[in-house]
């Protein structure tokens, strides 16, 4: 006769959470706001970035793809010499490869990827998931300026320059 109690206690669970009401949103026609600094897609600042390829190495799913070319630019002051450059020519993550650990944000030393909250992002065909420059570019507007740290943190604050 132990197996009484364990159903009783069973349906005591059911009907204390059958009283209780239902925590389901239903979506997609009630949408809840994300968390903040939720991962939801990756933006790219296409300025900031000098094609150091660092993201695309430390990926590890090799989702990024890259290419750039040197071009000479000014001098920096007057009298010095001209300066070889890197303009970025593509740069494209293949969402459907990607597992959204975030490394290519962490390691960018020039701020050019942010953590978007947009995660509605999907699409009929698996090969409309690789997004260039100009989709990640739109996904830029996107991303929400950074909540300072509280007091006494020493974490480095990362702020989006607008």
């Amino acid at each position: 006769m132990p197996e009484i109690p364990g159903v009783l206690k069973g349906l005591g669970v059911t009907f204390r959470t059958m009283l209780k009401p239902a925590v389901t949103v239903q979506y997609p026609r009630v949408k809840e706001q994300p968390a903040t600094r939720a991962r939801g897609v990756i933006a790219l600042k296409e300025e900031n970035c000098t094609v150091c390829m660092l993201c695309a190495r430390q990926c590890p799913d090799w989702c990024i793809y890259i290419e750039g070319h040197k071009t000479k630019a000014p001098p920096r002051r007057e009298g010095g010499k001209p300066r070889t450059v890197q303009l970025l020519d593509r740069f494209d993550i293949d969402y459907s490869l990607c597992m959204y650990c975030g490394i290519c944000v962490e390691v960018c030393p020039f701020d050019a990827l942010f953590w978007s909250p947009e995660f509605e992002y999907s699409e009929p065909r698996i090969a409309d998931l690789l997004h260039d420059k100009d989709k990640l570019g739109e996904w830029f507007e996107t991303v929400p300026d950074y909540e300072p740290y509280e007091v006494g943190s020493q974490a480095k604050v990362k702020k989006v320059p607008r």
